[in-house]
């Protein structure tokens, strides 16, 4: 995986693409450049970071179509859309399903530097969710099959007592499953589990 951002810039207007290259170049960003989406698609890996600029409109496959293959693949590196004047409507669903943003061309040089580095900022904290809810799931995992139910039970807000009687089993119990979840998933409060809860969901 790179140590840095990558800046992918997927567009089959050869001079836009160059110049585009050449200005994020200038700002010290790291990019790769490709005339279509197949030529991509072969190259770019699911844990990618940085950012897409992808044409929403290219003979063949268009960007929509990139689009759709990336999130097939559980790739969420985010893209934001060049689009042309009459390319607007595409641009608009690529942003219902899911883009960050799209920019009509041509794009300000200031607007493009200034889009680049919030797509780069929102893969960052993106990645950081993800790392925190494998994180959870992991902890998660070492619980046995009655710890676990224990804690489904105790993160829906219930007491020891309801616990105990909805599992059937005796209130000293509960106390010992949820001292031994407590320890395992290392938490100091109900909030750290619930926490984890949501985390393991994502």
């Amino acid at each position: 995986m790179p140590t840095e951002p990558l800046i992918y810039v997927v567009d089959d207007d050869d001079p836009l693409r160059d110049a585009l290259c050449q200005l994020l170049e200038m700002e010290g960003f790291v990019v790769r450049d490709f005339a279509d989406g197949p030529s991509f698609l072969a190259h770019v890996q699911p844990d990618d970071t940085g950012c897409l600029l992808l044409d929403v409109a290219m003979p063949g496959m268009d960007g929509i179509r990139v689009q759709r293959i990336l999130k097939e693949r559980g790739c969420d590196i985010p893209i934001l859309f060049l689009s042309g004047h009459g390319d607007i409507p595409m641009a608009v669903e690529a942003v219902h399903e899911g883009a960050l943003d799209f920019l009509e061309k041509p794009v300000p040089g200031l607007v493009l530097i200034a889009q680049v580095r919030r797509a780069l900022t929102s893969d960052r904290k993106q990645r950081v969710t993800q790392a925190e809810a494998q994180k959870a799931r992991q902890r998660l995992g070492l619980l046995s099959p009655r710890e676990r139910e224990v804690f489904d039970q105790v993160v829906e807000g219930l007491s020891n007592k309801e616990v105990a009687l909805r599992l059937g089993i005796s209130h000293r119990t509960v106390e010992v499953h949820r001292n031994n979840l407590m320890r395992k998933l290392q938490a100091d409060s109900l909030a750290d589990l619930v926490k984890l809860a949501v985390l393991g969901q994502g």
